[in-house]
């Protein structure tokens, strides 16, 4: 058990945290922080404020926005206008960001910007400071500090955030908040205890996905929010040594393209390394260096494109009525992070449409995996962790860890519940739901292997998406064989690839062909990544009893 000296409030219902939002599904993020007499909202991305404009005063003394992407920053304006008197802070990127919703001019008058690591005085007793959080230019890690005569209480709020740099933003730096030593963090679980391959590893492995998709001839279609990820996309895109130099046309749509506007005039406060790109040259628009990256307007713009070609488009656009069949075949990638968002039918898609249309998901993770959100809590070592910005499964997956629980008071509030944040002078086990272990049979018979597991498993959430099709893939994860559904979105895609007779002699017929990979070390392709079609003089066929055995 470990022990935490602290000296205990006055009052000990003086700090406490209201969400109106936690962010589960597509539901925003909202908190109501209370700490004294003072009311602060972190926030407002809720669907509506109705709940807020019943009352005649304001639901706080001030609120903070961390960023501008619609989950966190959804209703703020409303708030404004049915409070005009409530100030509103926030960073001056994310007040420049935060235009393109409004529709109006590049500043937002009814913001107060502040300035990186600056106190702002709220009140004699409460001021606040803002820390770079990565994951979005502007995006802020907010520390509330409330100061009584025993002690100063301190609050830190992250927002989204990563440790990963990413192409037009670096990542939350530890040094920044390392000895800042909050009573209380509120911390994001967007992937629970999920692991992630490195930022760049993932970069690469959309580059090479997409540079596979065009030597097939298809088109690629990028359904992606307005500000983020499409922009960090079309940066790797004008950059990557697949694509630097190429003939090449990149049509963004028109509501991302202003978004990439936005990105320009805040050219000097993006990273150092993204300036002196631009310096030798456009960090989006050009039509004269290669890959041209191009403004679609209409979608006559791409009867003078080039084809294959890439396509950004927003992901709340009908998608449909980019697949014209005059175009050719089309590969829509989207985002995993992204998929519960979209309402994209995709079997509908593809019987409407005389192209072939595959989809597939893509990894470029916007937030910390499940490491990096405990290496977070470690360094910080607050007294009470509240996880938001998640599944529920996600983050009852966090409050279930061993090293975290042993530690620290963990809360996953659901939306009205109220959280007393008591601060004591020695830890508290808290109650959390434990692990799901499951306990399972192994049998082989003959050359097929079963696994019978108990009913208790669908109980859980989890399970109608895990048993969609009644179908799963295993592969080996270190010592650990991982079970995975394969959902009907999969087997759809699969179905419109074209099929490979069996009777060629090609890589998908070949014996060392695994992964996309050859094999055979006496082949010229041995160890690259090769198409189906591809064929070499060492060709074996599926049937031949030599092979990977004997290389």
């Amino acid at each position: 058990m470990n022990k935490r000296r602290t000296v205990p409030a006055t009052n000990t219902n003086s700090l406490s945290c209201l969400p109106y939002g936690v962010g589960h599904s597509d539901e925003g993020v909202c908190l109501l922080v209370k700490m004294g007499v003072h009311r602060i909202i972190l926030d407002c991305g809720l669907e509506n404020i109705k709940l807020f404009q019943r009352q005649k005063t304001p639901p706080a003394e001030f609120a903070i926005c961390s960023h501008a992407h619609v989950d966190h920053c959804r209703s703020l304006f409303a708030l404004h206008q049915s409070f005009p008197q409530l100030p509103i802070y926030t960073t001056e990127v994310t007040a420049k960001l935060l235009s393109i919703y409004e529709q109006q001019s590049n500043s937002i008058s009814w913001c107060q910007t502040v300035p990186w690591r600056s106190q702002v005085q709220l009140a004699e007793d409460l001021s606040f400071q803002l820390y770079p959080a990565g994951h979005l230019p502007g995006a802020a890690a907010i520390l509330l500090t409330y100061a009584t005569p025993e002690r100063n209480y301190k609050l830190l709020y992250t927002g989204d955030f990563s440790l990963s740099n990413f192409q037009l933003v670096e990542g939350l730096s530890l040094e920044d908040l390392r000895g800042i030593a909050p009573d209380i963090l509120i911390v994001e679980g967007s992937y629970g205890t999920v692991r992630h391959s490195h930022r760049r590893q993932q970069e690469k492995q959309l580059m090479e996905r997409i540079d596979q998709a065009l030597a097939e001839g298809r088109n690629v279609l990028l359904p992606v929010p307005l500000i983020g990820l499409g922009q960090e996309i079309l940066k790797l895109l004008r950059s990557h040594h697949q694509f630097t130099g190429r003939d090449l046309d990149i049509w963004v749509d028109g509501k991302i393209a202003s978004a990439c506007d936005l990105y320009l005039e805040l050219l000097p406060q993006l990273p150092l390394a993204v300036q002196n790109f631009a310096k030798h040259q456009s960090l989006f628009w050009d039509e004269r260096v290669c890959p041209r990256m191009r403004r679609l307007t209409n979608n006559n713009d791409l009867m003078e494109s080039k084809f294959p070609c890439i396509l950004l488009v927003d992901d709340t656009a009908n998608l449909k009525q980019y697949l014209n069949d005059t175009w050719g075949d089309w590969l829509i990638l989207i985002a995993e992070s992204a998929q519960k968002y979209l309402d994209v039918d995709f079997a509908q898609l593809a019987n409407q449409s005389s192209s072939k249309v595959a989809l597939e998901t893509y990894l470029l993770a916007e937030h910390s995996d499940g490491r990096n959100t405990t290496q977070l809590i470690h360094n910080l070592r607050p007294q009470h962790v509240i996880f938001v910005h998640g599944s529920p499964n996600y983050l009852m997956d966090l409050t279930s860890l061993e090293e975290l629980r042993n530690r620290y008071q963990l809360h996953s509030p659901s939306v009205g519940n109220l959280v007393e944040l008591h601060l004591s002078d020695r830890f508290i086990q808290p109650a959390t739901t434990p692990p799901s272990y499951y306990e399972g049979e192994l049998n082989e018979v003959g050359s097929v292997i079963t696994v019978v597991l108990p009913d208790t498993l669908i109980n859980d959430s989890r399970w109608n998406n895990f048993a969609d099709t009644g179908i799963v893939e295993a592969r080996w994860q270190g010592e650990e064989l991982v079970l995975r559904g394969v959902s009907q979105r999969e087997l759809l895609s699969q179905s419109t690839e074209p099929k490979t007779p069996e009777d060629v002699d090609c890589c998908n017929n070949c014996y060392y062909y695994a992964n996309q990979r050859c094999l055979n070390r006496i082949s010229p392709l041995y160890g690259f990544k090769v198409i189906p079609e591809g064929c070499c003089p060492v060709f074996e066929p599926l049937s031949s009893e030599d092979g990977l055995e004997e290389s």
